[in-house]
């Protein structure tokens, strides 16, 4: 019988580290192997590195022109110019030739006058070893490169050379041995992804910790996916620590599930260090030593997986190597909104980041453990103690950053309506101006003019219908912005309308169908322009929102909305053609609505917002807005002044 795992004695990253560095004290540099020098880049030096040769190994010429015994030349001026005869007080050469002997100096061939092949005229004199780069300049034969433990570079590798080192003894690189195990995985590289069925996961952890291992300095091998089953999951844990591998990740079943075996695996084979650490995402990681080598139970939801690598194995991994574990650059930035967050739990919080007046902006990304984009769109991490329950809104914090600050800096932050557009608006910008970002974040065309009115954005999506006379946003920032002065852009003109599962099934017709008992619904979030275009148009109807089953069921995209219509866990939902055409699901049209962008006066003539507007005013632009369906450009780039 299926037995669960039960976290005892949860440790917080504190302890857990001190109890893993504690048990693998006996962890040292790993020796070395001799490589040649043009391939030890990104290695790091086993030994002290002296050099064999002086570089340059010989005196030479630094400039074009002659060379002489600055002696000879004493007494030169422009009213006593002196002669001196060539190929025996002067011998000419150009750059980087060999001093004859008994030279010590070199004459710029701008400053020689020539009288005929045989004789020079001078009319300053030199000075010993002017322009000459002395035997050893550089690098003096025996002095000493670089130390033990040294990060190889591009620029060393011309150091080493040129001190006659042709070959150079480096730490073996760690070897990690990645085992995913799990009956759900599937191998991405021999699936048809057409043919994934339900309950069925492309197996991507492995390859993602396995480009973390070679980031980190080691080098990585990836077992076969195992099945849940603890019998050939154990043996491949046997097999890795008796051989050649100084750590073993086993991904999935570090959990409480009843087939999560990570933990009794290596309770049986070795001893069970930590099972479950107050952070997260990461919070089920099992650590623990197998034949006297660090085996780790890595999380199976991907963003779990890759925190609990960069606390627990890539701190060993840069051990092995005998290097201080890399320290991302910091920098102080404000939650646009306030932050709530566990007590008695460490939350790396993953946020977007941008530049708005002189504050850099953090608008928090979905919190989920399985949701890798939440990565991939992230700027930076804020990591919030388990000391306290959140950060207030403009609350300085401190954010680790995952895109340099320069990027950071010139980042134009979208905050409000979900719309396909804008996705496509980033990557027009971005192909144009590569130093050049759009971030967005989803929050709904109030919380954009809100995200507006507090300063933490550059401008807003918004399709905010005014019911009273079927206008679009220009009432609601005159009622919440009233003191800003305000620029209009109409980005499109949209079809929105009721998203249903291909063949429309259920027959539904209209907004009328929603409050039908056999209809389930998904709604978008209160406050967002597609909310108050249903509630308008339930009160148009005479439906009583109570009826409708899952209207308090929110998402906060188009697409999830979309998404969750092709999953089957909903029947209808209201959002934009372009979303279920992607999809390819039916569609019954409402209402072509207008979208907007709104943009304050104070950024409106910023060279940032000059290149959106030249971007979305471009043929190509609108081409591609068209092509996604549902949209029209006829009035894309129209500006006109709100308030």
């Amino acid at each position: 019988m299926s037995t669960r795992n039960v976290y005892l004695k949860m440790k917080t990253l504190e302890e857990a580290r001190e109890i893993l560095f504690t048990r693998f004290s006996h962890i040292t540099s790993l020796p070395g192997e001799t490589i040649p020098v043009p391939d030890a880049v990104g290695r790091v030096t086993a030994e002290a590195v002296s050099a064999r040769l002086s570089s340059p190994n010989f005196h030479s010429a630094a400039m074009d022109g002659i060379a002489v015994k600055a002696e000879n030349t004493f007494g030169a001026s422009e009213t006593r110019p002196k002669q001196l005869i060539v190929n025996k007080d002067v011998f000419f050469l150009n750059t980087g030739h060999v001093l004859p002997k008994e030279t010590n100096a070199v004459i710029m061939v701008e400053h020689v006058n020539i009288l005929d092949n045989n004789r020079i005229e001078i009319e300053a004199p030199a000075v010993p070893w002017q322009h000459v780069r002395k035997m050893g300049e550089d690098i003096v034969a025996t002095e000493l490169l670089f130390p033990q433990n040294h990060i190889i570079t591009p620029y060393c590798v011309g150091a080493l050379l040129s001190g006659g080192i042709f070959s150079v003894s480096v730490r073996i690189k760690p070897r990690i041995l990645i085992i995913p195990t799990g009956s759900e995985l599937v191998d991405w590289n021999d699936s048809d992804i057409n043919e994934l069925k339900p309950g069925q996961v492309l197996e991507t952890n492995s390859f993602v910790l396995g480009k973390l291992v070679e980031s980190s300095g080691g080098v990585y091998e990836r077992h076969d996916k195992i099945n849940d089953d603890a019998g050939k999951i154990k043996e491949a844990l046997l097999k890795a620590v008796k051989s050649e591998y100084d750590i073993v990740l086993i991904i999935g079943g570090s959990s409480a599930g009843s087939e999560d075996y990570s933990k009794s695996i290596i309770l049986e084979t070795g001893e069970v260090l930590v099972h479950g650490v107050t952070i997260m995402p990461g919070k089920p990681v099992v650590i623990g030593a197998v034949n006297n080598k660090p085996v780790f139970g890595i999380p199976g939801y991907p963003v779990s997986a890759i925190v609990a690598f960069e606390q627990f194995v890539h701190p060993v991994i840069c051990k092995m190597l005998g290097q201080p574990e890399k320290e991302r650059q910091r920098a102080e930035v404000m939650p646009a909104k306030k932050i709530a967050s566990k007590l008695g739990v460490e939350e790396f919080l993953r946020v977007k980041l941008g530049k708005v007046g002189n504050k850099v902006i953090a608008t928090t990304l979905p919190r989920g453990a399985g949701c890798i984009t939440t990565i991939t769109e992230a700027d930076g991490i804020i990591r919030i103690p388990n000391h306290i329950e959140g950060i207030n809104a403009q609350e300085p914090v401190m954010a680790e950053l995952l895109r340099p600050l320069s990027s950071i800096n010139n980042t134009i932050v979208v905050v409000g309506s979900h719309d396909n557009t804008l996705d496509l608006l980033a990557d027009r910008i971005k192909a144009r101006h590569n130093n050049l970002t759009l971030s967005s974040s989803h929050v709904g065309s109030m919380g954009g003019l809100m995200a507006i009115k507090n300063g933490v954005c550059h401008l807003a999506g918004s399709h905010l219908l005014d019911t009273a006379d079927g206008s679009y946003n220009v009432s609601y920032i005159k009622k919440y912005l009233p003191d800003m002065r305000i620029k209009l852009v109409n980005l499109v003109f949209r079809d929105q309308g009721l998203i249903v599962a291909r063949g429309n099934p259920k027959n539904i017709k209209g907004i009328e169908d929603l409050a039908r008992e056999d209809i389930t619904f998904i709604n978008r979030q209160g406050g967002s322009g597609t909310r108050i275009l249903l509630d308008y148009r339930l009160k148009q109807t005479g439906t009583d929102p109570k009826q409708i089953k899952g209207y308090d069921n929110e998402e906060f995209t188009h697409m999830s909305v979309a998404v969750a219509v092709l999953s089957g866990s909903v029947d209808v939902g209201l959002g934009i053609f372009a979303a279920a055409n992607a999809l390819h699901l039916d569609f019954i049209p409402v209402v072509t609505e207008q979208y907007d962008l709104v943009i304050p006066e104070l950024f409106f003539e910023t060279e940032n917002i000059k290149i959106l507007l030249e971007t979305i005013n471009t043929a190509d632009f609108k081409k591609r807005v068209e092509e996604l369906g549902g949209y029209s450009t006829k009035k894309t780039g129209e500006i006109k002044t709100a308030s």
